[in-house]
């Protein structure tokens, strides 16, 4: 099965671009559609983002919509999330999930695979 490693979360001031990747290792990503989550304290888990298994297809939340983006490089084994103009209530755990599917997925329930999570905290 698909493990996923999320990493290039830290602490950063608003308004900054962070990048956060996604890197899996056992059966190649290609196949997989994946999605960007996060996860505040206290509230529950949201869609930020998710790419079909070619990266042509995206779709994003309304608050990710036209900020960040997400890419993939199969060759790699690695999807993106490009987070430009950060704001304080973007502050939160970052995950990234993939399910085995060519459609766009975008609910926690639809994915089958998990990261551990990589901490973003944006300070006014």
């Amino acid at each position: 099965q698909v493990q996923l490693v999320e990493s290039g979360g830290r602490l950063v001031q608003a308004g900054v671009s962070l990048r956060l990747s996604c890197s899996a290792s056992g059966p190649p990503l290609r196949t997989y559609a994946v999605g960007w989550f996060r996860q505040a304290p206290g509230k529950e888990r949201e869609f930020v983002g998710a790419i079909s298994w070619s990266g042509g297809s995206t779709r994003y939340s309304d608050s990710a919509a036209g900020r960040f983006a997400i890419s993939r490089d199969n060759a790699k084994n690695t999807v993106y999330l490009q987070m430009n103009s950060l704001k304080p209530e973007d502050t939160a755990v970052y995950y990234c999930a993939a399910r085995d599917t060519i459609a766009v997925v975008t609910h926690v329930y639809e994915f089958d695979y998990w990261g551990q999570g990589t901490q973003v905290t944006v300070s006014s």
